[in-house]
């Protein structure tokens, strides 16, 4: 509220705008609760384009609440893999089998009861509630908050928690009808999505709102959202291990909690390993160490993290009783249709797929030999 005066978004311009140029993604198609929370969980920090596909093998092996609830952990990685952020799978089905125990296999109708739900926060709960059951709550993610703070020149710092939350209540006051809430809710979404661009010039021409806007009023769309810099993130070196037979890899799943909880992964170490380095590897796990050669390197970003990868292709032979425990030795096909491998180690995996079964194809994976 500036001035006495209440800010507004015209709700009912927005909405007949986003009727006229709704995307037919398939989501919007059969907007069930259970289509509209598995796709804005896949939606989180992920691509519309990359999700489409991922979205409909999701639901044809998994088309309903129960199916989830039973599926195994590491089909339901499978599923998921490529798609990162892998622990939005497990609260998937951590919330699916509350939902079978406590409601009989449909997702609760009400933001209260939704945000309870393992990996349901206030984003997600108030889309599932709006969309699907067109429950008068807002929704606030990255989209939104830039439409909102460009139209109303408004100079909070949305990486603050305090921000966003003030952003969410004002939006609550002025919520069109439970019968078009959800409407408005993805209008606002979309507006972001398309036309009120995060990086280069918004495509404010195109904009149906932007006679009201204030900040299109005084030319400085550029100067909003306000956000304060993330600190850097912290790099670590470390060197990815093809291990192989020349049939098979060597792959160990990681820890349950923690970074990429649950998958696979090929042998990696922290640091940069020198050649001697990689041969004491090899003799420490029983194995005979027949040539190595240096793979390409590769760069993965988390959240919070980034890796700095040099590969190294090890040829070997298992003598007696091989000190592997911890890892399994898994064919090709397996790697790619048994075992979840994150997309950390997707240029290592590509280069597995392509290894023939004999000593020469050390000469096909690039790099010299160590």
């Amino acid at each position: 509220m500036r001035g006495g005066k209440k800010r507004q978004i015209p709700s009912e311009a927005l909405i007949r705008w986003y009727l006229q140029v709704e995307r037919p993604l398939p989501w919007r198609l059969s907007p069930t609760p259970y289509h509209v929370w598995i796709s804005e969980i896949m939606l989180q920090q992920t691509r519309i384009e990359a999700v489409k596909e991922y979205y409909a093998r999701f639901l044809k092996r998994l088309p309903d609440i129960f199916a989830l609830a039973e599926v195994e952990e590491d089909e339901l990685m499978k599923l998921w893999e490529g798609l990162g952020y892998y622990s939005r799978a497990k609260n998937l089905k951590k919330a699916a089998k509350i939902v079978v125990r406590e409601y009989g296999g449909n997702l609760p109708a009400h933001y209260e009861e939704l945000i309870r739900l393992p990996g349901i926060g206030p984003y997600t709960a108030g889309a599932i509630a709006s969309i699907a059951f067109q429950e008068r709550v807002p929704v606030v993610d990255g989209n939104v908050l830039r439409v909102f703070t460009r139209f109303f020149a408004d100079a909070g710092d949305i990486a603050r928690q305090d921000t966003k939350d003030r952003i969410r209540k004002e939006l609550e006051d002025q919520l069109p009808p439970s019968k078009d809430c959800g409407k408005f809710n993805q209008a606002l979404m979309e507006l972001g999505e398309t036309i009120c661009l995060p990086s280069g010039l918004p495509r404010c021409a195109l904009c149906p709102i932007r006679k009201d806007c204030r900040s299109h009023a005084g030319r400085k769309e550029m100067y909003f959202p306000v956000k304060s810099l993330r600190r850097e993130r912290k790099v670590e070196q470390r060197t990815i291990l093809l291990v192989t037979d020349g049939a098979r890899f060597l792959i160990r799943k990681r820890p349950a909690t923690g970074l990429l909880a649950g998958m696979y992964e090929f042998p990696n170490e922290e640091g940069y390993l020198s050649p001697v380095d990689l041969e004491i590897w090899v003799t420490s796990h029983g194995l005979l160490l027949s040539s190595k050669k240096e793979l390409v390197k590769s760069k993965h970003i988390f959240t919070h993290k980034e890796w700095e990868m040099q590969g190294a292709l090890l040829l070997v032979e298992e003598r007696g009783e091989a000190a592997v425990a911890d890892f399994v030795w898994a064919k090709r096909e397996e790697l790619n249709e048994k075992y979840a491998v994150p997309s950390a180690f997707s240029v290592y995996l590509r280069i597995a797929m392509q290894i023939e079964n004999d000593g020469e194809t050390l000469d096909t994976a690039g790099g010299n030999r160590l």
